[in-house]
């Protein structure tokens, strides 16, 4: 599998606990991002279709709030097995790089 895009990471990262509908997964993932990655609803919502369509995410259901609908997105087996294999990429790559800058401080100038 190809990396990540971090907003990808992130969405997944978002529904890994629990189902959740569209505002609530942009705010999750402003959150997980420290408020770097602010989602349009519109970025959003291509990213789960994409996904959907990809088998990353489901659909969960819908429910009317203050006369809006709110459809919730769950992470699927498939996706949660895509993102833990990422999560192992980007810590493998992490450790990569602290051994070498570990590396390069015992190097003399």
């Amino acid at each position: 599998m190809t990396p990540m895009r971090e907003p990808t990471f992130l969405i997944l990262t978002a529904l890994a606990v629990r189902a959740l509908h569209g505002y609530a997964v942009i705010q999750e993932v402003a959150a997980l991002s420290g408020g770097r990655v602010v989602l349009p609803a519109g970025t959003l919502y291509a990213a789960l279709e994409r996904m959907t369509a990809e088998g990353l995410v489901a659909p969960e259901g819908d429910e009317v709030v203050d006369g809006r609908n709110r459809r919730y997105y769950r992470l699927t087996d498939d996706g949660a097995r895509a993102l833990a294999d990422d999560a192992d990429r980007q810590r493998r790559n992490a450790d990569t790089a602290a051994d070498r800058l570990r590396q390069r401080s015992t190097i003399p100038r």
